[in-house]
């Protein structure tokens, strides 16, 4: 059987469902000698700043039971630098670019990030961080649905481009976050970011991490991502990408039948560089073997 794998994340088309997340794929050259990089549905970049940020100290991460912690703090070189020397690159790799943004202490940066990429023809969508929790903020912009709304509601002035909104797992309710982003202009979301977390060396009662806390990713959130999947699912109508733990095949169907339009790998990356491609042929075989016809059908189809 023939099967469907296109999807459309607003005005984005993906030959298929699968993207590598922010933060695991580098600017996508990094796995150019392990993988086809043509064959993914899309590219999310690394996180960038306005400015060069030379990110947190070490220790920046270790493992846990089925997962790890990081606080790498958006290391990147900023817009200016990877406009002139990382966006020709991303544009040879043939595949959809989501360049990931965030600010560092004033909102009104997106404004200016959002400037600089708008006319940029090999940027395919902005992916707004606005819920990294290794940055030295008090409070996130995605933990007060207010202030989510508004940044939003600023950029989508801003831009024609699919705008996806990333939203934090750190929340009383996802779901009223996920609404107003979606009120204020959201084209799709992206759930979940890194759950906060710390590890402590017994010995030396040190914790692991420099920065003492840390976002924990990996299998282990994995459970908690497709719950908050399927709740977000039942509030909007803008498609959702799934992120957390996904590590093969049926991981990433978890989410797609919870109601996630498409998925994004990240953690796993560090694992297997060509899990993104398994995964992919992985979704292909199981639609084929089930009669599924395209991932519209897949998508929210849990049984209750």
């Amino acid at each position: 059987m023939k099967v469907k794998m296109e999807v459309n994340i607003g005005r984005l088309k993906l030959k298929n469902p699968v993207m590598v997340a922010s933060g695991t794929f580098g600017y996508g050259e990094e796995f150019a000698d392990f993988m086809p990089l043509k064959r993914l549905g899309a590219i999310v970049t690394k996180t960038i700043t306005l400015n060069p940020r030379q990110g947190n100290p070490a220790p920046r991460t270790c493992e846990t039971p089925a997962g790890m912690l990081n606080s790498i703090g958006l290391e990147n070189p900023g817009i200016e630098v990877f406009i002139k020397e990382k966006l020709p690159a991303l544009k040879r790799l043939g595949i959809p670019v989501i360049v990931s943004i965030a600010s560092e202490k004033d909102p009104a940066e997106f404004i200016k990030l959002i400037k600089r990429l708008a006319n940029l023809s090999v940027v395919s969508a902005i992916e707004l961080n606005i819920s990294c929790p290794n940055m030295r903020h008090t409070k996130l912009i995605s933990q007060d649905a207010s202030a989510t709304y508004e940044v939003v509601k600023a950029v989508r002035r801003l831009t024609h481009k699919t705008l996806i909104v990333k939203l934090s797992p750190n929340v009383t309710s996802i779901s009223e976050i996920a609404s107003r982003a979606e009120s204020a202009g959201a084209d799709a979301l992206s759930l979940i970011n890194t759950l906060n977390g710390m590890s402590i060396d017994v010995q030396s009662r040190i914790p692991k991490i420099a920065m003492v806390t840390a976002g924990l990713s990996g299998p282990a959130v994995r459970p908690v991502a497709v719950k908050m999947v399927w709740e977000v699912y039942n509030k909007v109508s803008i498609p959702i990408i799934g992120t957390g733990g996904i590590i093969d095949t049926n991981s990433a169907l978890e989410f797609l039948i919870a109601g996630a339009s498409a998925v994004s790998i990240g953690t796993a990356n560090l694992i297997n560089p060509k899990i993104s491609i398994e995964i992919i042929k992985g979704i292909r075989d199981y639609m084929a073997y089930n009669n599924i016809f395209g991932i519209k059908d897949l998508t929210g189809s849990l049984k209750k």
